[in-house]
């Protein structure tokens, strides 16, 4: 799945002109890199952590790296998107990583 996803996001880079193309191009953009770096990041996630973690169950690691590796995935997606429109300043930057960080906290807390 994760082959797939950078072969999406490969191909709509090559396809997909930027300058001229409508909502529905970059929508497929920012969605295959969601999906590309969503897929690698939560692969690798769960390989550090089923090396590092040995104690806990598999499913268990799958789910926390699974998780995490959304909110990684929609920070960067976010943040592009932001430099795209000319939104980035600290101010929503400080607002992103509060928001991502309140809701991480919520779900964690949740869970136990």
């Amino acid at each position: 799945m994760v082959i797939i996803s950078w072969g999406a996001l490969i191909l709509v880079i090559y396809s997909v002109n930027p300058e001229s193309t409508n909502w529905i191009g970059i929508s497929l953009f920012y969605g295959s890199l969601f999906l590309a770096i969503l897929g690698s990041s939560s692969l690798l996630g769960f390989i550090i952590r089923f090396i590092a973690l040995k104690q806990r169950l598999v499913f268990r690691l799958v789910g926390d790296a699974f998780r995490q590796s959304f909110f990684f995935s929609f920070f960067i997606v976010a943040i592009l998107f932001f430099l795209s429109k000319d939104l980035f300043t600290w101010l929503n930057l400080a607002f992103l990583i509060s928001a991502l960080s309140i809701l991480e906290f919520f779900l964690i807390s949740v869970r136990k």
